[in-house]
């Protein structure tokens, strides 16, 4: 499927499964992001501030959100993209991504599809919901 014109409510997009996050996933982002937080490197850190362990970023998860979308759709169709953090996302936790159009509609003459998103772990918990809007043709 990709975005056309020929999406209806209630359609999906192929969701998107990511490895488990490991340390050395939660040390890329990092870098990848700019984001140090100890929170989510430094075991000693997260155990003061009252955790078990690190946990990932949840900017991680928007991100694998966001590879879902522009893997169905070009980064140039997206109109928005909106998420509410829920959870906590472990190590060991492995992602799975999907998507919904929940409706379409036409905003200045271009036709667009609204998706229900969100980002699960392998037990089915919600980490992050949310919704996007893409450009259809």
């Amino acid at each position: 499927m990709t975005a056309t014109t020929a999406l209806a409510v209630g359609d999906t997009l192929p969701p998107l499964t990511k490895p488990a996050i490991t340390r050395t996933t939660l040390a890329l982002f990092c870098g990848a992001s700019n984001d140090h937080n100890p929170i989510h490197v430094d075991i000693d850190f997260a155990r003061r501030a009252g955790m078990d362990d690190v946990f990932a970023h949840g900017m991680l998860s928007m991100a694998y959100l966001g590879q879902m979308l522009t893997n169905w759709a070009p980064q140039s169709a997206l109109r928005s993209f909106g998420v509410r953090f829920s959870a906590i996302t472990h190590l060991g936790d492995e992602i799975t991504c999907s998507a919904t159009v929940t409706e379409r509609f036409t905003t200045d003459g271009e036709a667009r599809a609204r998706l229900a998103i969100i980002a699960a772990n392998q037990a089915g918990d919600v980490k992050l919901a949310g919704d996007a809007v893409i450009a259809i043709s």
